[in-house]
């Protein structure tokens, strides 16, 4: 039944934005950072995940994400990506909004991602400002290099995801806001909807006049706002939706 309440919404709501969080990457083997079991309660983010710190001791903190780059870099696409690329290709779906960093709706098939948090794609240097690939940042991780460095300068390189402290890249979270004002529908996948500005997408669109319709395991901070709640697993409930819409 939450397929079949979800496909009409689709099929009347349109435009439709999907908000992806943490939930939609955890099936794919990928840890959460804010859940009880997630990565900031066994580490401390403000040592680990500030601007600060990194500025600080860049070593410290790439010896923490080094061995998170390879497991992000090596995971592969579940159900939910796959799902999300199909209903975009059916005509359901214009955009998605991720707060992932991980690439996997891109390789997923998804031509339309906004990356609000950044991603894994690439490192800078915070000194010259050269770029570096993923390919080229993992290829000195696995040579056993400490850090990667900037091949101009030295420097140790950056990973170009939002840190705490740093403010989110502004294109991409200027064209979210611009997709939730636009949506009739927001659909929210995988996310408490706790971590701001972008949890503040789905009352654009609410606000716009626009429906919401949430997908998680857990409660989120809008649940009473959402005209269809689907308390469950982001892979099996697309993957539902899918077959309901192409039947």
């Amino acid at each position: 039944m939450s397929a079949v309440r979800l496909a009409e919404l689709l099929r009347e709501r349109q435009p439709c934005v999907v908000l992806t969080g943490a939930g939609v990457s955890t099936e794919s083997g990928i840890p959460d950072f804010r859940s009880p079991q997630g990565l900031w309660a066994q580490f401390d983010p403000l040592e680990y995940g500030s601007i600060e710190a990194f500025r600080a001791d860049p070593e410290k903190v790439w010896r923490f994400y080094a061995p998170r780059f390879a497991m992000l870099s090596s995971a592969e696409p579940n159900r939910a990506h796959l799902a999300l690329a199909e209903l975009e290709e059916l005509g359901f779906v214009g955009a998605v909004v991720t707060q992932n960093i991980d690439l996997l709706h891109g390789r997923a098939g998804s031509r339309e991602v906004v990356e609000v948090h950044g991603s894994i794609a690439t490192c800078s240097c915070p000194r010259c400002g050269t770029t570096c690939g993923l390919a080229a940042v993992l290829a000195q991780l696995e040579a056993a290099t400490a850090v990667p460095r900037c091949t101009a300068c030295e420097a140790v390189l950056k990973p170009d995801v939002v840190f705490f402290g740093e403010l989110l890249p502004a294109a991409a979270i200027d064209r979210a806001y611009a997709l939730a004002r636009e949506a009739r529908l927001c659909l929210v996948v995988g996310s408490t909807l706790e971590v701001y500005p972008v949890a503040e997408l789905p009352l654009q669109t609410l606000r716009a006049g626009g429906s919401l319709a949430i997908v998680n395991r857990g409660p989120t901070a809008l649940d009473a706002r959402a005209a269809v709640r689907v308390e469950g697993g982001a892979g099996d409930t697309l993957a539902a939706l899918v077959e309901e819409l192409r039947s």
